[in-house]
Order: C-alpha cells, then structure tokens, then sequence
C-alpha cells in the first residue's frame, strides 16, 4: 500500500477528505435552515405590518372624511351668520331710511 507524505493511504486521506466536506456540508444546511426560519419571522412580521397600515388607511380615510364633513357643517353655519348679519343690516339700513323719510 503506498503512502501519502503524511503516513496515511490515499483511502484514508480519501476518507479525511469527505469527512471534512461532510462537516462543511452540514455547517452550511444549519446556517440555511437559520437563514430560512429569519426570513419566515420576517414574512410573519412583513404580514403583520401591511395588516397595520391597511387598518391605519382606513382609519385616516375616516377621519379626512370626518373632518371634511365637520367643515362643511363650518361652512354651512358661518354662511347662515353672514347671510342673516346681512339681512337685520339690510333691515336696518331700510327701517332708518324709511323712518327717515316720514318724518
């Protein structure tokens, strides 16, 4: 049997070898397995969050569409004030002139 410069046979060195790439093997599998279990916790917490900002849409949708109303309803209310401000000066400025004029 012929020996390689470190005593050992060409089997054995064969053998040493392939235990050596086995042991590189299996370190790759477990760092693949954690890298696949982090980017299932990261798919969990991606699916999570869009759930979040679908709940938060729909949350800020109701309330622009709140306060879109509740400005209206300003509107509306500061409209009538000035549009009966209006009116009693109007009436004002008649009755004066009016009363102005019978006398």
């Amino acid at each position: 049997m012929k020996l390689t410069e470190n005593g050992k046979s060409p089997l054995q060195k064969a053998q040493e070898d392939v235990e050596e790439v086995k042991v590189i093997m299996m370190d790759n599998l477990n760092k693949a397995d954690e890298r696949n279990g982090k980017l299932g916790e990261l798919e969990d917490r991606a699916d999570v969050l869009l759930l979040k900002s679908k709940a938060f849409e729909k949350t800020s949708v109701k309330v622009k569409q709140k306060k879109r109303w509740e400005n209206k309803k300003m509107k509306i209310v500061f409209s009538f004030i000035g549009v009966a401000a209006t009116v009693i000066i109007l009436g004002l400025i008649i009755y004066a002139i009016v009363s102005s004029t019978q006398t």
